[in-house]
């Protein structure tokens, strides 16, 4: 059975940005909006990382595969140049990409360092307004931002550290992005529960976390990349077309617990 128009995502153009392997929650998303006929623009952070993302791209039949390190001067925008280049219109852009230094993400947020919040700020929610600003120009006829984030944005998790603050910023962002680009363009913060990525690794206790999840979450267990793909690409269609501005939940209801 064919998939109604409002469903579909067949011709449109999508940056996912944030894939480091096939655990990545970029992933997820990346094969769900693929699997909606969704032409792809995928990047990778580093040479090292290359070696596991470039697989994945090829996969999934990417048609542009460039390196986008926020940090380093000019590598986003030569994405969005080549994108310009290439296609001359993007309808979504997936912004997946979180960094706080290993020594300010597992102390106290009281003893962290002004650089590493800067940084962690820098990368994890300012770029998500840089990839907005590029984005606007080549979404004339519409498009949708989609950022991660997470309950501890909100509520103060245990050992989330300095990443509370930084994600709180981020879904205050979302908010007023959708403000200033809507009603062309839709912004989301999608909120999954916790899942094994290599970004959740340096997370003290993160094995403890996931089981406490599970057990509490109306659901009965945890979200997995493929589930929020599957919401992130619903989004990115004409079924999702009035939604915007909101943090929007992807963990089995464990949200609403205690």
């Amino acid at each position: 059975m064919n998939l109604p128009s409002y469903l579909s995502l067949e011709g449109k153009k999508v940056l996912v940005t944030g894939i480091a392997n096939d655990s990545s929650i970029a992933y997820g998303c990346a094969k769900a909006m693929r699997e909606l006929g969704a032409d792809l623009a995928v990047t990778y952070l580093n040479d090292k990382a290359k070696q596991y993302v470039q697989p994945l791209a090829e996969s999934l039949g990417s048609d542009i595969f460039l390196p986008c390190d926020v940090t380093r001067a000019g590598e986003l925008e030569a994405v969005y140049e080549e994108i310009d280049k290439r296609w001359g219109v993007l309808h979504s852009a997936l912004h997946s990409m979180a960094f706080a230094p290993k020594q300010d993400l597992q102390g106290r947020l009281v003893d962290s360092s002004l650089a590493g919040f800067q940084v962690a700020m820098d990368v994890s929610c300012h770029s998500f307004v840089r990839m907005a600003k590029l984005a606007e120009p080549l979404m004339s006829d519409g498009g949708t931002l989609f950022t991660m984030t997470y309950l501890g944005a909100t509520r103060a998790i245990p050992n989330y550290n300095l990443m509370g603050p930084v994600k709180a910023a981020l879904e205050s962002t979302t908010r007023y992005l959708a403000l200033e680009l809507g009603p062309a363009i839709r912004v989301h913060a999608i909120s999954p529960g916790p899942l094994k990525t290599r970004a959740a690794s340096g997370l003290a206790d993160f094995d403890q976390l996931m089981a406490k999840v599970a057990a509490r979450a109306p659901a009965g267990q945890l979200a997995t990349i493929d589930d929020v793909g599957r919401y992130v690409a619903f989004l990115a269609t004409d079924g999702g077309r009035i939604l915007t501005g909101d943090t929007l939940f992807v963990d089995g209801g464990y949200h609403l617990a205690d």
